[in-house]
């Protein structure tokens, strides 16, 4: 299973704990466009799909990400999460999306999810929870709030 947060940050041997860097050798912060895009779909009785594909837009590609995905309801205890994911709590779902290569093909996170109970909707919100210390230019399309209503039709974000 890949890393989902960072051990450490910064560069070179300042990060490593090692002392400071010599002169004239400062990190460059890499940016990375990071997208996120899919859709969620919650039937009545509580069953959730949730499929984001994540991709990088460059300049730089990416060894790894970890995306955030928060509900607004509880989600039934004992559920199994695929390899690259873990419980936040009980509301939220953190799993590593792999390298993000420019140009390359997306990954897919898929998440088949039953709530506590039967709500009439679910708001999820999905986010970058670390982007490998990249600085990104554009949030807009790695942060969405969607609004599932409990209709099994999928909402696309």
């Amino acid at each position: 299973m890949l890393p989902l947060l960072p051990l450490a940050t910064g560069a070179g041997p300042a990060a490593a704990g090692t002392g400071p860097e010599p002169a004239g050798t400062a990190a460059v912060t890499p940016v990375a466009d990071v997208a996120h895009h899919g859709y969620v779909t919650l039937t009545g009785g509580g069953r959730l799909e949730v499929t984001v594909e994540s991709r990088s837009h460059g300049p730089a590609s990416l060894p790894n990400a970890t995306l955030r995905l928060a509900f607004s309801t509880a989600l039934a205890r004992g559920q199994e999460l695929p390899s690259a994911c873990v419980w936040g709590s009980d509301r939220v779902v953190l799993c590593s999306t792999g390298a993000l290569r420019v140009g390359g093909a997306v990954r897919r996170t898929t998440l088949d999810l039953q709530t506590a109970g039967a709500p009439d909707e679910v708001t999820v919100k999905v986010g970058t929870h670390w982007n490998g210390g990249a600085h990104d230019r554009n949030t807009r399309n790695n942060l969405h709030e969607i609004l599932a209503p409990a209709t099994g039709d999928p909402y696309a974000f």
